[in-house]
């Protein structure tokens, strides 16, 4: 029993996550709207602590430490290419 679960990862737990994610088509301009909206573009939480103008500490992009980031940006990716090729909208406000 103990080798199960030295052989299983925290990864491996979220494998049906990660292919739900992958697999989510976008065919819907609201939905598309909603995802673009939802998901930043950007980490939120990377930023500079300063304090009297000088650099105290840099917080890293928290974003990283999410085990399905790079599936959350895949499907706000796949939401901007469906707005912009299908719905031919401009999407430069989402970026």
């Amino acid at each position: 029993m103990t080798s199960f679960i030295q052989v299983r990862s925290h990864n491996d737990l979220l494998h049906p996550v990660r292919e739900w994610l992958e697999k989510i088509e976008i065919h819907n301009s609201k939905l598309a709207h909603f995802l673009c909206k939802a998901i930043p573009a950007q980490c939120p939480f990377e930023q500079d602590i300063t304090l009297f103008g000088r650099k105290l500490f840099h917080i890293p992009p928290m974003c990283k430490l999410n085990p399905l980031y790079e599936e959350v940006v895949g499907l706000r990716f796949k939401a901007l290419c469906y707005l912009a090729d299908k719905c031919g909208e401009d999407v430069t406000s989402y970026c």
